[in-house]
């Protein structure tokens, strides 16, 4: 999973941002450590002599509440009843497969064949694996020198799992794609970190990101030294993404000194679940050209569409269908394994294609490869599975598009479901859902909660998700930690728990606001 967040606005913005909240950009819940408990062992390593730069990361989804949670989690389990709830609803992470969203089929076969080639040759291996998944194990064991799923393979990933996967963007966009430009990596976190390091020489370095955005964006930038430029999507129009707001930040951000290099765009959005109309991805390209900006686009919930009137449609794809090539404009496309249908997190594999960019960049681009050696075969394997995955007349074809479906329809419906319910509770607004795996809902708090929290010394957005936790086992992450405008308040809450466990959290969710309300109402 994406590892870091950071959470100092001062540090990050500077003076560029909007006014946010008083308590800063993101929630600290950590403090340096006092010397006089340290032993004196361990001395010459204090918080005032390792690296600033990680001080300054926290990650939000995995922080306080969610420490807490294991905590009550431990208590349940020695001392059951210890609680007013019987198990803790983890909606704080994007991770399907620790909610019981089961492997795709074809994938786990592929990839059970592919580590253990030696069942291939027996007969009882017919019987168990589908013909096809048989047929792409042989495949891709043929494209690993040595056949071993144990062995390092080229920095930049296996050649033939990158020519798979540039057929399926090919086959996605309606355009070519080339495998020499994609770098098969652990995950799209380590190719975010990739593309910050290449870009970031200086605080004076820039790069655009959305606010609410995913915590990972502004860790990288921190850790790698750079300035976190905030733009930020227009909440009354469905989290809309406005050009004018871009040219005002970056505008800001140059007459402060900044040299803005990038622009990240999240779409579908995360945690906000807006998909971008296709006149709007437009208009973010011509920006990114006119400005000589590098277009960073986080294409990882690509298949994580639910509403009818709204398409995924690549960033690379818009700028082809517009003429722009490999000479126009300079495009970074993130793609993980761990969300759409698929959900295999734990399996660490992405990419990132990278296009516009001179030979001299790329080969610097793969030299930051090289350091980590390769990405772990397994993830890029499934990286292949999945935009290369069976086709009409494939054994398992039928069977695949059966599970692929159930997820997604059932995904849909958990989204309005949670929708609806956080509509339905005095004082809390709620976008719709169109896409990703999150709600972002905003929580309209009486004056008695907030001068609660300020006495609790926590932001009110955190203030209001411990005491859910302690209530009700419910897992969500206060909006402070992904960024937020001034005197407003959110959290993020997935979509994820199966279907069956909705039903169970829209009513705890009910009964703990309504008490909530109740108690603080001015």
């Amino acid at each position: 999973m994406r590892r870091f967040v950071a959470n100092r606005a001062k540090h990050l913005i500077g003076s560029l941002q909007r006014p946010l909240s008083s308590q800063s950009y993101f929630l600290s819940s950590t403090s340096a450590a006092d010397p006089s408990t340290m032993s004196s062992s361990s001395a010459t390593v204090t918080s005032e002599t390792i690296n600033p730069k990680v001080l300054n990361c926290e990650y939000a989804v995995r922080g306080e509440i969610v420490t807490h949670a294991q905590h009550l989690q431990q208590e349940l389990q020695e001392k059951p009843g210890s609680h007013p709830f019987k198990e803790i609803l983890y909606c704080n992470i994007g991770n399907p497969q620790s909610l019981g969203q089961q492997p795709i089929t074809y994938f786990r076969e592929v990839l059970a064949l592919c580590d253990h080639p030696t069942i291939l040759d027996r007969s009882e291996t017919q019987g168990l694996f589908s013909a096809d998944a048989i047929e792409r194990a042989w495949q891709i064991l043929d494209q690993i020198p040595g056949r071993a799923t144990g062995a390092y393979s080229h920095s930049q990933g296996i050649k033939g799992l990158r020519d798979a996967i540039a057929a399926g963007i090919a086959a996605r966009d309606g355009f070519p794609a080339d495998p020499n430009d994609i770098f098969l990596t652990d995950g799209a976190s380590p190719a975010v970190h990739m593309m910050m390091q290449l870009l970031i020489r200086s605080e004076k370095d820039g790069i655009l990101c959305p606010i609410p955005q995913y915590p990972l964006y502004s860790a990288s930038i921190a850790l790698h030294g750079g300035t976190l430029v905030p733009y930020y999507l227009d909440e009354a129009t469905g989290w809309g993404l406005e050009i004018s707001e871009l040219k005002k930040q970056l505008g800001e951000a140059q007459s402060k000194g900044i040299t803005v290099r990038a622009l990240v765009v999240i779409n579908p959005g995360n945690p906000t679940g807006q998909v971008l109309a296709e006149d709007n991805q437009r208009e973010i390209v011509e920006f990114c050209k006119r400005e000589g900006l590098v277009l960073l686009a986080d294409e990882v919930y690509q298949e994580n569409v639910y509403v009818a009137e709204k398409k995924f449609h690549s960033f690379k794809k818009i700028s082809r269908s517009m003429g722009y090539g490999e000479k126009d404009l300079s495009l970074v496309s993130f793609q993980s394994v761990s969300k759409g249908y698929y959900g295999e997190c734990g399996k660490r594999g992405g990419y990132m294609e990278v296009t516009g960019f001179g030979a001299d960049i790329r080969e610097q681009i793969y030299k930051v490869a090289s350091v980590n050696l390769c990405s772990n075969i397994s993830g890029q394997i499934l990286a292949s599975l999945v935009m290369n995955p069976p086709k009409v007349g494939d054994e398992s074809f039928e069977s695949f598009c059966a599970e692929k479906d159930g997820i997604l329809s059932s995904l849909a419906r958990r989204a309005k479901t949670l929708e609806d319910a956080f509509n339905s509770l005095e004082g809390v607004t709620c976008n719709k859902a169109e896409g990703a795996m999150y709600l972002f809902p905003r929580l309209h708090l009486p004056r008695k909660a907030i001068e609660a929290a300020e006495a609790a010394k926590t932001a009110p957005d955190a203030f209001y998700a411990r005491r859910l936790l302690d209530a009700t086992g419910i897992v969500v992450v206060p909006g402070s930690g992904f960024g937020q405008v001034l005197g407003t308040w959110h959290i993020r809450c997935t979509i994820l728990p199966q279907e069956d466990k909705i039903p169970a959290i829209v009513s705890r969710l009910t009964a703990f606001h309504q008490s909530f309300m109740a108690e603080f109402r001015d």
